[in-house]
């Protein structure tokens, strides 16, 4: 069978669930249009690792309108919605996907996407990209596009070991992918799964967030804005500084574990809570991961030193600790808006996906010309992208004369 799915009967919810996200997607909707009528990714081969919600079906769907064979597979064992997989499959794409799935069913399901031998790889978060790269170098890939800055780090760091094998395209990098993905997306879709798994009051409680990149100042901004008291937490001097003059205290986690009520890490690195963090905690608290890896958190030590654990609702589990107090652990540690929730809204991913759907077909029309190495989206992709968007809301903009463009040329003018 060329799919592996938790029901086919869920086909028909997982349509009206995709119809649902098109309408609130016009970019790609424009995207959709223009690479079919140039049916320029016709007979590719793209298998894919994203998270299998109806935004990324909106995208799989255009990039088989445009001629392409897509396999996919989830990018997280929690993140996969069983309907839409469902009803992409009665679409005709090959997908291996499952809310719930094993780590040993992740990697198997990674596995059986390659078995289609693709010319082109997506990837959200690296590790098909890692899978590639360690157990089927045999494989003749053409290009990749990476959608997460996790991601990215870690192409990066195999381009800097000299082991990449094709060029990828970092869509992570795009302006309108950070600044309005990572920043605006996951700000709103961090705290719609905290507050679909809790239904706690954040007005009035002391919130810390771990990390100040787009992702952490997005969730910042927003829990402040819902009446939360902010806590950053940074090691980086240049974002501590500007979390500061943003308005916001900052402290090392250290200290801020003794005052925290909601406790959020966005920061792609290991145990930034440690069992340590945890320890020192108020009855009560609540731990939510953001970033793409359940690693931010340490689980492991957390379940080593508690008491008892007990599920109190969906993706809510209770531990118990030494000293009598209670913590409260988000789906397991993974990341809590697509895991608790459905993830970013469909207009933002408009965005991110619009760049996907236009980076393979730049990968596919430039296979010859590009250099093994990791690739921002060209620039007239994101402008592109950001034209598209701003005609979808019905906005015009400003247009240059030429004497203005002139004067942006030259260098003689002056007081």
């Amino acid at each position: 069978m060329d799919y592996k799915i938790k029901d086919i009967k869920l086909a028909e919810q997982g349509r009206k669930q995709i119809e649902w996200a098109e309408m609130h997607m016009p970019a790609l909707m424009s995207v959709r249009k223009e690479l079919k009528e140039r049916q320029s990714l016709k007979g590719v081969r793209i298998s894919a690792v994203l998270h299998v919600t109806k935004e990324t079906a909106a995208l799989v769907r255009t990039l088989k309108e445009a001629g392409a064979e897509v396999a996919l597979a989830g990018s997280n064992p929690l993140s996969t919605q069983d309907d839409v997989a469902a009803a992409l499959v009665e679409d005709g794409i090959k997908v291996f996907a499952w809310k719930g799935e094993s780590e040993e069913d992740y990697y198997s399901n990674i596995k059986e996407i390659l078995k289609y031998e693709p010319n082109i790889v997506m990837d959200d978060g690296g590790d098909l990209h890692a899978y590639i790269h360690e157990k089927c170098q045999s494989l003749k890939i053409i290009g990749g596009t990476e959608e997460t800055t996790t991601g990215v780090i870690r192409l990066k760091a195999m381009e800097e070991s000299k082991v990449l094998k094709y060029p990828v395209i970092a869509v992570n990098n795009a302006f309108t992918k950070y600044l309005f993905d990572n920043r605006i997306g996951t700000g709103q879709s961090a705290i719609d799964g905290i507050l679909r798994a809790t239904n706690i009051l954040i007005s009035g409680k002391v919130a810390v967030v771990i990390g100040y990149g787009w992702v952490g100042r997005g969730i910042a901004t927003r829990l402040r804005g819902m009446g939360a008291r902010v806590i950053v937490v940074e090691a980086s001097p240049l974002r501590a500084l500007e979390a500061v003059m943003d308005g916001f205290d900052v402290m090392p986690m250290s200290k801020a574990a003794e005052v925290g009520e909601i406790f959020v890490t966005a920061t792609g690195n290991i145990n930034v809570i440690s069992k340590e963090h945890i320890l020192k905690m108020k009855n009560g608290a609540v731990l939510a991961n953001a970033g793409h890896f359940n690693v931010e958190i340490d689980v492991k030590g957390l379940k080593e030193i508690a008491k008892s654990v007990r599920n109190i609702r969906p993706y809510l589990d209770e531990y118990e600790l030494p000293n009598g107090n209670k913590v409260y652990l988000l789906a397991d540690g993974r990341l809590v808006n697509l895991a608790a929730a459905e993830g970013h809204p469909s207009e933002v991913m408009d965005l991110s996906f619009s760049n996907q759907a236009l980076s393979v077909e730049y990968i596919y029309n430039n296979r010859d010309k590009l250099e093994i190495k990791v690739y921002n989206v060209p620039q007239e992709i994101d402008e592109k992208v950001a034209l598209l968007k701003l005609k979808g809301m019905g906005i015009e903009i400003e247009q240059l004369t030429e004497e203005q463009k002139e004067y942006m040329k030259q260098w003689k003018y002056g007081t």
